[in-house]
């Protein structure tokens, strides 16, 4: 007996030099864990390069990217004096070759993409005012184009005219978020930045099957000029512009928020974006969503980013991949395959008296999992 507790004093007795149950139950404890870690799969990591390809043809700024058929659409732009230059732009990969097409039926800025079975479908966006001084004026009217034909067709406008929304594709179904519009009941016809107007919580689905539109559940922040992105049936909408569509009147937010089109509910708000940024491109690659480039303006800094950050849903996470080559905003961004594709827009934040400076830049992030 005496033998015996000996033994248990020594391995959790009251002997100072001796680790105690609580100890010892400590140690077993992080044996276990480090074996299940050891023996969990680690999260693939996202690396690549850039790589620079042939020149965009016509700079511009305030474009739109879009993906479909392994090709890359560039749509829009915007011309001194806010004049919308209505650009269709077809990229072939395998020929590093830009192929100009018809443009778009309405020349509009600020519009809103999804791609659909291999079509693209454009939603509101601004025109200039049919008189007075320039400005942006709202519009209502939806499109849809056929990439393979070339051609555009009149749809049922959206219910709301604004612009500097986003959308994505869900089910079939296309989701027009957010954007920006005139206060309810003014009297003005257009949005200018010494004026009163706002940015809008609206959420508008889109039927091709029926060419029918209903009004879903609000979202929470109000907001225009966001990033966003579908990831297994749900929709987030990342960063963007508070109160004014103008970035010299607006402020920035980094607020990411989740929709779910299944139940028409806004979920609870998720990690923030890094950098806190509008104007910028977005794609999705690998179940992560991007988002590169951007600008912001406060009264001592005019600046466009060089950040491409990736928003990974599952995890609630965020990480930070190699920067761009140059900083831009007003770009236009897709994925395809492995590669982000990043054309054109502006390498300074916009609204300096006499400055316009728009790159001709292709730089392209080509993915490599590990």
């Amino acid at each position: 007996m005496a033998t015996a507790r000996r033994y248990d004093r020594c391995f959790f007795g009251d002997s100072p030099s001796l680790p105690s149950k609580n100890v010892m139950l400590t140690l077993v404890v992080m044996a276990i864990v480090g074996l299940v870690m050891m023996s969990t799969p680690v999260q693939a990591q996202m690396t690549g390069k850039w790589v620079k390809l042939a020149p965009f043809p016509e700079p511009s700024e305030e474009l739109v990217g879009m993906a479909t058929g392994g090709k890359f659409y560039v749509f829009g732009g915007l011309g001194p004096g806010w004049i919308p230059q209505g650009l269709v732009y077809e990229y072939n990969p395998s020929a590093d070759m830009w192929t100009k097409k018809k443009p778009m039926a309405l020349p509009a800025h600020h519009v809103a993409f999804a791609e659909l079975n291999g079509k693209f479908y454009a939603f509101g966006g601004f025109v200039p005012p049919e008189s007075g001084p320039p400005a942006w004026a709202p519009i209502n009217q939806a499109w849809e184009y056929d990439p393979t034909n070339d051609s555009w067709k009149a749809l049922a406008p959206m219910p709301s005219k604004r612009g500097s929304a986003v959308a994505a594709t869900v089910n079939g179904k296309i989701y027009v978020i957010g954007g920006a519009a005139l206060h309810p009941a003014s009297r003005e016809t257009a949005l200018y930045p010494a004026r009163p107007h706002r940015s809008v919580d609206t959420v508008e689905e889109y039927d091709p099957q029926t060419n029918r539109w209903s009004v879903r559940s609000s979202m929470p922040t109000a907001r225009n000029h966001a990033a966003i992105g579908a990831v297994n049936n749900k929709i987030y909408v990342i960063g963007g512009r508070l109160g004014s569509a103008f970035i010299f009147t607006a402020s920035n937010t980094n607020v990411v928020e989740e929709y779910d089109p299944a139940t028409d509910q806004w979920g609870l708000v998720r990690a923030r974006m890094p950098t806190e940024r509008s104007g910028g491109a977005w794609g999705v690659y690998n179940g992560r969503i991007l988002v590169a480039g951007g600008e912001h303006q406060d009264g001592h800094l005019m600046a466009a980013f060089r950040a491409l950050e990736a928003y990974d849903p599952s995890t609630n996470s965020w990480s930070e991949l190699p920067m761009m080559p140059m900083p831009r905003h007003g770009l236009a961004g897709a994925v395809v395959g492995n590669r982000l594709y990043l054309a054109s827009g502006d390498i300074q934040s916009a609204g300096i008296t006499g400055m316009r400076v728009v790159t001709e830049s292709h730089d392209v992030f080509e993915f490599v999992d590990r």
